[in-house]
């Protein structure tokens, strides 16, 4: 099992930022890759980005250009910076890791989700 906590949603105007920050109960070199997802009211969990082990990371056409994906192996978190929040970014982000194995589908965790709002 994997435990993965997120913090540092909130309220912010139209144009603001946010930092989104995982922490995952075991090292982030144990999970690849790991990545984020959001679920807006009434409609169905959708990829924001994905971040490998090394690095490469993967974005939505929505949030390319204006999210930043990252991660501090020292200190086992994973980061989405979020600029020029819009409307429309309005929604409940969550942290996901996939633990790599040799056979098989690998196994998939969720964090609890941090809720996002962009409003003035």
């Amino acid at each position: 099992q994997v435990q993965l906590v997120e913090s540092g949603g909130g309220l912010v105007q139209p144009g603001g930022s946010l930092r989104l920050s995982c922490a995952p109960s075991r090292s982030i070199f144990s999970l690849n890759p790991m990545g984020w997802y959001r679920q807006a009211q009434g409609k169905e969990r959708e990829l924001v980005a994905t971040i490998t082990n090394g690095g490469r990371t993967n974005y939505a056409d929505s949030a390319e250009g204006r999210f930043t994906n990252t991660k501090d192996n020292a200190k086992d978190t994973v980061y989405l910076k979020m600029d020029s929040l819009k409307p429309e970014d309005t929604a409940i982000y969550y942290c996901n890791a996939e633990v790599p194995v040799a056979y098989g589908r690998p196994p998939v965790y969720w964090g609890q989700g941090t809720q996002v709002t962009v409003s003035s």
